[in-house]
């Protein structure tokens, strides 16, 4: 079978039932890997009331990847705006890649890349120059994923709960 990939950017709004279904896979593969990971169930209206904000007010782009016809996956990103306290010598404006994911019968095809590398694009045809982005220490392929594309680990997060 040919396997077509078409990317296209979305209003979160008016796409809400596939990215909160998206984003509810995304939750339980972060939960397989990280046991504190919320329910989806229990922070889907304020999360995506959270993404649809960030897309309307902070210049967010949502993409999303459709395998003949059927999405197979999403990223999200939106631009930060650091205030004077940073003590990084950028300052300025700066993209944030919230959320990403593919479904697994469609990943080895090079969709998360092909994803990636239009979010990154379209910010830098707007100047933005820093990227960053989180994932959790054991998610490996991200890890690998993000390596080759020439991120850069910088800081690490420590946690300790206190019980």
């Amino acid at each position: 079978m040919d396997t077509k990939v078409e990317i296209l950017p979305v209003f979160i709004s008016e796409h809400y039932q596939v990215i909160s279904g998206l984003m509810h896979l995304l939750h339980l593969h972060e939960h397989s890997l990280h046991k504190k990971t919320e329910a989806w169930a229990n922070i889907e209206t304020s999360y995506m009331r959270h993404v649809i904000k960030m897309q309307e007010e902070c210049d967010g782009l949502c993409l999303v990847a459709y395998v003949n016809n059927v999405p197979a996956g999403f990223i999200f990103g939106y631009i930060e705006e650091q205030d004077d306290s940073r003590i990084e010598i950028h300052k300025g404006k700066e993209l944030y890649v919230s959320d990403g994911y593919v479904i697994e019968e469609y990943r080895r095809l090079g969709i998360y890349r092909m994803l990636n590398s239009m979010l990154e694009q379209h910010y830098m045809d707007k100047g933005i120059k820093r990227m960053i982005r989180f994932t959790l220490v054991n998610n490996t392929g991200m890890r690998q994923f993000l390596d080759g594309e020439g991120y850069m680990v910088t800081r690490l997060l420590y946690e300790k709960w206190l019980y």
